[in-house]
Parts: structure tokens; C-alpha cells; sequence
């Protein structure tokens, strides 16, 4: 049994892997960076040690800090969370050869599916269907890449073989734009994962994303826990995520969750994991990518079949059997999630930083709040701009769109800009309402727009007679100091006191 957990990485994932480890009765130790210092998952855990600066690369990227500090601290095994460290297989090979336990897959799965262009053959050689694109192992040259193009046939994706998010990642319609955009997509990749090599792969118009959970022990078991949908996109960046998929019936289900752990069985998984697909309009599904970690968007996947995939994570890692069988797996009413990210979606989603000076949570049945946010925060430019997500859950996907209009309606977040009016134009979209969407809807048919409701000029209005009259009222008053020392108060109280 593990008696102490590092985790590995910083913000709302840290903290939700301190509460399972809570609530399992295991102690925790945070790293933190400078600009972290007064985070919220430092203050909850049992320690928290200083790794480094702010940049990422000097800090949460560091493996020898944070495999130093976990000598230091005496935990026994490390979880990843996601992004940073979580999808690198020398990392997990680095805490095995310290006799730590990595809380993921064992390194080989991880080099299998976390190079992208390395999963599509592993995959295909198992009879999973793959989108058609760069073919073979290992990383190509930007010439053999140009070369190959013309064959896949544009518009095409650039996508990075390590990480995900987006990162990494570049759209190409035309031959001639082909060679900027792969350096471009290099140089971000490089910087967001270590790693810059990016592979091919051919753009399927209309398509949905959607992903299937996956768990899977030491001992040869492998269930899956049902898909999300994903298709609510910004720049290949995920935004709305809900579960089950609106565009998936119970025969589809069980042909995708098949596939996907075919494909995790591959490659011997242990651990939780994410068969992410394309759906193309014919209902064709193709291989994209497995996430070897756990995923942002898991919480939707834990309230519909009630679940704990964390808690899951860190029992399998123990090296216990699964406590679920597939046919136990049940999906129960539908759940939303909204990533809430501090920027301004009135001025092309720019970043926003800055101090929260304010916050109101919703609350109510159905409502969950994964977020390390408080008052008096700062929000750095650093990292990246999630700052919590927000989940609802109804009996039905009309119920639980009714519930995240009230929850979003009443979040308050005063001090930085964030996404939440995109939110709340989402959940009022006819199409969104219909579940007529693929991954391109947000950039090619939704428009967010900032108008000026008469009531809002009305209130503006009164708010602007209520100032100027008090500050009249103020310059109309003379405040002559008290003659004593003290109000006549405390004068009158003093004077029935004597007279006792």
C-alpha cells in the first residue's frame, strides 16, 4: 500500500488527485514553481517542495527535481497528472529505476502510443482503422514529410508525436504552405513537450471527436467506461465536453469500446487511458491518438457511470484487480463540462492575467466545481489558461444543458476576463441544443457576440445617478471633529457610570 504520493504537476488536477489520495488515506507531497507559491494545491498538501522558476522547462519539466524531491520527501510512487511529464517514458522509466512507482502505463505502452506516428502502426497491425497519413516509425525529415503530401491528398494536419492539447498542431490547405507551417508547428511542439517531431495525417471534413475511457489492471483485464464527445473545438483545443455523445447509439458504443480496447490491448496497457476517434458523417470511425494519462475531461466520465478513475488509477498501480467488469459499466443520464479559461472571448480569446479579487461558485444538485482557483490568486501568463472546469448532470442531455445555463449564470469571477459568455452562447446555440455539430463548428458556424440589451443601458443608467448623487451628498456635507476626544456616546456612558 502506498503510504505517500508526489504529484507530479500543479493546478485543479493536482488538487483532485490530493482528494482521492485524502480520501484513500494516503499523505501528499506538492512541487510547486516561484509564481506557485501560494497555489492552492501547495496549501493542501501534507508537503510541498520549491523546484524552480516559473517557465515550465526550469520547473515542472525538470524530472531530476522532482524524482530529488521525491527521494527527499520518502513517497513511494509519483503521479503524473496530465500534460508536462505525463506522457514521457523516460520519466516513468526514471521512477522505476529509482524504485518508485510511475501511477500511468509501464514505459513501452507509453513510447507505443505516446508517439503518435509510432500508435498508428502499432494499431493498424491490430485491425484498428486509422485515418489515412504519414505511415511507418520514427520520426521523418521535413523533406521526406513535403514529399509525401501530395500523396495523402490536403487539406491535411501537422500534429506533433508527443503531447497533445492542440499543441503542436497546424492546419494545411495549400502545397506552398506546407513548409512554413511545419517549422511553425516544430518549434511549438519543442517548446510545449520536449520533443518536436510531428507526423501527417489527412484532414476528415465533418467529423466528430470522440474518445472512449479506458482502465485496464496488471492481470490482463481491460473494460471501457463508455465515449465523450469532443467535438467542441477551438484552434484543435477542446472546449465542451459531454457524456454519452449524442451522435452514438448502443450498437456503435459497443463496436467503438471493442476497438479501443483492442488497440489498448496491443500494447499490454496497465492503467486508466483515452482511445481518441474520428466519426465521420457515414458513422465510420478511425484510430486517431491514445492518451496515455488521464484525461482533462475525465470528471463526466466519473458522474455518468460512477466511477472514480483517479482512485482507479492508484488501486491498479497497487497492483489490485479491477473492481468492474464490462458488463457492470452503465452510463447514467448525461453530463456537460465547461472549461473555464481566463481570457477574453470579446477580443479574439486573448489571455488574461491577473490578481482574483472575486469569486461565486454555483452550487445545487448536479453542479461539480474542479477548479484550485480562490480569492487573492494570481494568474500567471506561465502555464496554461485553465483555471477550473465546471460540470452539471441531468436525468436527459436537455436537463443537464438547463442546469449548466443556471450553474454558468451564477459564476462569478471578478479580476480576470474568462470564457464563461462563450459558454453561455454555446448552451442557448440551436445547433449545440440539436447536437448538430463536428469539430469545426466553433470556428466556421458560431459566432460569440458582444451586443448592447436595453436593459443593460437602463441598469448602466441608474448605477451612473446612484454615484453622482452620492458623491454630491458627500461634497454637500461638512464633518466638524468632536470638541472631546470620544463620541457623546461614550461621553453620556461615562457619565451615568460616576453617578452610580
Amino acid at each position: 500500500m502506498f503510504q505517500k504520493i508526489l504529484i507530479a504537476n500543479r493546478g485543479e488536477i493536482a488538487l483532485r488527485i490530493q482528494r482521492a489520495c485524502r480520501e484513500l488515506g494516503i499523505h501528499t507531497v506538492a512541487v510547486y514553481s516561484d509564481v506557485d507559491r501560494n497555489a492552492l494545491h501547495v496549501r493542501y498538501a501534507d508537503e510541498a517542495y520549491l523546484i524552480g522558476p516559473a517557465p515550465s522547462r526550469e520547473s515542472y519539466l525538470r524530472a531530476d527535481k522532482i524524482l530529488d524531491v521525491a527521494r527527499k520527501s520518502g513517497a513511494d510512487a509519483i503521479h503524473p497528472g496530465y500534460g508536462f511529464l505525463a506522457e514521457r517514458e523516460d520519466f516513468a522509466q526514471a521512477c522505476i529505476d529509482e524504485g518508485i512507482k510511475f501511477i500511468g502505463p509501464k514505459p513501452s505502452a507509453i513510447a507505443a502510443m505516446g508517439d503518435k506516428a509510432v500508435a498508428r502502426a502499432t494499431v493498424q497491425k491490430a485491425g484498428v482503422p486509422v485515418v489515412p497519413g504519414t505511415e511507418g516509425e520514427g520520426g521523418l525529415r521535413d523533406e521526406e514529410i513535403i514529399a509525401i503530401a501530395p500523396q495523402i491528398g490536403f487539406p491535411l494536419l501537422i500534429k506533433a508525436t508527443a503531447g497533445g492539447g492542440g499543441k503542436g498542431m497546424r492546419r494545411v490547405d495549400r502545397m506552398e504552405d506546407l513548409s512554413g507551417a511545419l517549422a511553425s508547428a516544430r518549434r511549438e511542439a519543442e517548446a510545449a513537450f520536449g520533443d518536436g517531431s510531428v507526423y501527417l495525417e489527412k484532414l476528415v471534413l465533418g467529423a466528430r471527436h470522440i474518445e472512449i475511457q479506458l482502465l485496464a489492471d496488471e492481470h490482463g483485464n481491460v473494460i471501457h467506461l463508455g465515449e465523450r464527445e469532443c467535438s467542441i473545438q477551438r484552434r484543435h483545443q477542446k472546449i465542451i465536453e459531454e457524456s454519452p455523445s449524442p451522435a452514438i447509439d448502443a450498437d456503435l458504443r459497443e463496436r467503438m469500446g471493442a476497438v479501443a480496447v483492442k488497440a489498448a490491448q496491443a500494447v499490454d496497457y496497465h492503467n486508466a487511458g483515452t482511445i481518441e476517434f474520428l466519426l465521420d458523417k457515414d458513422k465510420n470511425f478511425y484510430f486517431l491518438e491514445m492518451n496515455t494519462r488521464l484525461q482533462v475531461e475525465h470528471p463526466i466520465t466519473e458522474i455518468v457511470t460512477g466511477t472514480d478513475i483517479v482512485k482507479e488509477q492508484i488501486r491498479i498501480a497497487r497492483g489490485r484487480v479491477l473492481r468492474w467488469k464490462q458488463r457492470s459499466i452503465r452510463q447514467r443520464g448525461w453530463a456537460i463540462e465547461c472549461r473555464l479559461n481566463a481570457e477574453d472571448p470579446f477580443n479574439n480569446f486573448m489571455p488574461s492575467t491577473g490578481t482574483i479579487t472575486r469569486i461565486e461558485r454555483p452550487t445545487g444538485p448536479g453542479v461539480r466545481i474542479d477548479s484550485s482557483m480562490y480569492e487573492g490568486v494570481e494568474v500567471t501568463p506561465y502555464y496554461d489558461s485553465l483555471i477550473g472546469k465546471l460540470i452539471c448532470w441531468g436525468e436527459s442531455r436537455a436537463e443537464a444543458i438547463i442546469r449548466m445555463r443556471r450553474a454558468l449564470s451564477e459564476y462569478r469571477i471578478i479580476g480576470v476576463r474568462t470564457n464563461i459568455p462563450f459558454h453561455q452562447a454555446m448552451m442557448d446555440s440551436h445547433r449545440f441544443i440539436g447536437g448538430s455539430f463536428d469539430t469545426t463548428f466553433v470556428e466556421e458556424r458560431f459566432a460569440l457576440e458582444q451586443e448592447a440589451r436595453p436593459e443593460d443601458e437602463r441598469i448602466a443608467a441608474v448605477i451612473a445617478t446612484l454615484v453622482a448623487h452620492r458623491y454630491e451628498r458627500q461634497a454637500a456635507q461638512v464633518v466638524r471633529r468632536n470638541e472631546r476626544d470620544t463620541s457623546n456616546w461614550k461621553w453620556i456612558a461615562r457619565w451615568e457610570r460616576m453617578q452610580r
